[in-house]
């Protein structure tokens, strides 16, 4: 059913995770069960991120198809929902895989669904979740506390059924993909809440199915400012709605 996949990669100062990830990225690209291309957009980054990429790109550019592994920059760090759309802007291939650069969700995990039928023809927009019954999730227990909570607010502020809308591990078809995002206004990370809105009003089905989740080091939650920001984010986008 997947034939060809674009993988997005929104990423910002990230040099103390790029070089084990960027091993497994090869790997991946490597493989021929399918076309390929990845897309890093790099938001803003002032550290060593865009060079490791650059530096990623010609080391494998002998071995892969000229223009298959492309970075986009952006001067300044506006968020993770501008990244992602200035990545599906680019996206040639069928379809759209935006994943984290932390690999806390393997990047094969969709060829799984694949193999487990959970890909179905009239359904165009697949959230990873964590929170399906048959994930396998590793975390803290501060993260699942603090997603539980979450998840509470989100379906009390904006009725949204969705179990897991934080999951970076997403797949569209990539015309489904474009028209999502080219409406998209939320630059943060509650733009994954957007998507959602967006989806509903133009009838794109959301699935949930189960991913493979392992926490990574680094990461860039901050318990005490990202659930307060996530919060006034809540609340800006009950207002609009």
């Amino acid at each position: 059913m997947i034939k060809s996949l674009s993988i997005i990669f929104p990423i910002y100062n990230e040099e103390k995770r790029l070089f084990k990830n960027l091993k497994d990225i090869k790997s991946f690209l490597l493989e021929k069960k399918v076309k390929k291309e990845i897309i890093f957009v790099d938001d803003g980054s002032d550290d060593k991120t865009s060079l490791m990429i650059k530096n990623f790109i010609k080391s494998i550019s002998k071995k892969v198809k000229k223009n298959s592994v492309v970075l986009l920059k952006s001067e300044k760090n506006l968020g993770k929902g501008s990244a992602l759309k200035i990545g599906v802007k680019k996206a040639k291939l069928d379809w759209v895989l935006t994943a984290d650069i932390d690999m806390s969700v393997p990047l094969r995990e969709i060829f799984k669904w694949e193999k487990k039928n959970l890909l179905k023809k009239n359904v165009s927009v697949y959230f990873g979740s964590r929170e399906h019954p048959k994930s396998l999730v590793k975390s803290k227990f501060y993260r699942k506390f603090l997603g539980r909570i979450l998840r509470l607010l989100i379906n009390w502020m904006l009725n949204i059924k969705i179990r897991d809308t934080q999951c970076g591990y997403k797949l569209y078809r990539k015309n489904i993909a474009k028209k999502i995002f080219k409406k998209l206004t939320i630059n943060g990370f509650e733009h994954d809440l957007e998507i959602v809105i967006i989806s509903k009003k133009m009838l794109y089905e959301i699935v949930e199915v189960p991913v493979r989740w392992i926490h990574k080091k680094h990461s860039k939650l901050n318990i005490l400012i990202d659930p307060l920001k996530m919060f006034l984010g809540l609340i800006k986008i009950r207002i609009s709605k």
